[in-house]
């Protein structure tokens, strides 16, 4: 039977960004209003919490069917065992302490990504969620109009600044799975949200080269959009809890995972929802350099 919600609310996290949901049981089938409540609710505060949320791999992938076709789990990435479209975000394989969009070194990343609380350390591990249309908005208006001139290379295969002496084998191990196929895209760098109409910066970690210019160049032109992407006031700082579900709008956010928790257990899982190939300002779209990623974002699971 479907969920009628009543008494719904969203309970502003900051100014900028985040919001709680109230009234909606994200564990039933939801109801066509109840979704476009949802939908309209994200494009406005572009990252959602869910508390008390108990939610299994294939509720998790109803949930997150509201808003689009689902990808698989990853392009290189192995899934959870029996769920081919959820990946575990586990602390025993790494952390993901570096501001980033998903998945952007494909053509077609994903629209949006659902994270369910499965294991939570008893402090720490929160993930930062910015809002890049409201850093796109901060720019001064010289650096807003040569930004939405630029395009960036976005891959999985870059230097991950740790020097290779301080790897051990597991982590040599989890960089050769992420890097098995090589992936390079083009993308703008100010890209236009498909159905806001809204401008944001679409860089993160894996933007390693602005085109046209060199590896110094580059470095201090995405270093300079990524501040203000990173400014306080566009960050909502959610700390986890059991039973908890977070979306966010892959469009027009960056997060990071901080790694403030003593290498104590934090696990995850992950869905995430089929995207369009994005669009800049002057209508022409991302453009794949190196690897094809359909069996990720548009084949079978």
């Amino acid at each position: 039977m479907t969920t009628i919600a009543t008494d719904r609310d969203v309970r502003r996290l900051t100014g900028r960004i985040g919001a709680e949901i109230l009234g909606v049981d994200i564990t039933r089938p939801l109801d066509a209003e109840t979704v476009s409540f949802l939908r309209t609710a994200l494009h406005e505060r572009k990252a959602l919490v869910f508390r008390n949320a108990p939610l299994d791999d294939d509720g998790q992938q109803r949930f997150a069917a509201h808003f689009g076709p689902l990808t698989t789990a990853h392009p290189t990435v192995a899934a959870v065992e029996g769920a081919p479209r959820v990946l575990p975000v586990d602390s025993e394989r790494g952390v993901a302490n570096q501001w980033h969009t998903d998945v952007t070194f494909v053509q077609a990343p994903p629209s949006a990504t659902t994270l369910s609380s499965k294991v939570v350390p008893p402090y720490g591990g929160e993930t930062l969620i910015a809002n890049t249309g409201a850093a796109y908005r901060a720019l001064p208006e010289p650096l807003r109009a040569f930004a939405d001139t630029l395009w960036a290379v976005h891959t999985n295969d870059y230097d991950y600044a740790q020097p290779p002496e301080d790897e051990d084998d597991a982590v040599r191990e989890r960089r050769a799975e992420f890097t098995s196929t090589t992936f390079e895209t083009a993308h703008p760098v100010v890209r236009v949200h498909p159905e806001t109409g809204e401008r944001g910066l679409y860089i993160g970690g894996f933007a390693q080269r602005i085109v046209g210019l060199g590896k110094s160049e580059s470095r201090d032109v995405l270093r300079l959009l990524q501040a203000y992407v990173t400014r306080p006031e566009n960050v909502v700082r959610v700390a986890w809890e059991p039973d908890q579900v977070v979306v966010f709008d892959n469009r027009i956010t960056q997060h990071y995972a901080v790694d403030n928790y003593d290498g104590l257990a934090r696990r995850l899982h992950r869905v995430t929802v089929a995207g369009p190939v994005p669009v800049g300002v002057n209508g022409e779209t991302s453009r794949a350099i190196r690897g094809d990623a359909t069996h990720y974002s548009g084949g079978p699971a």
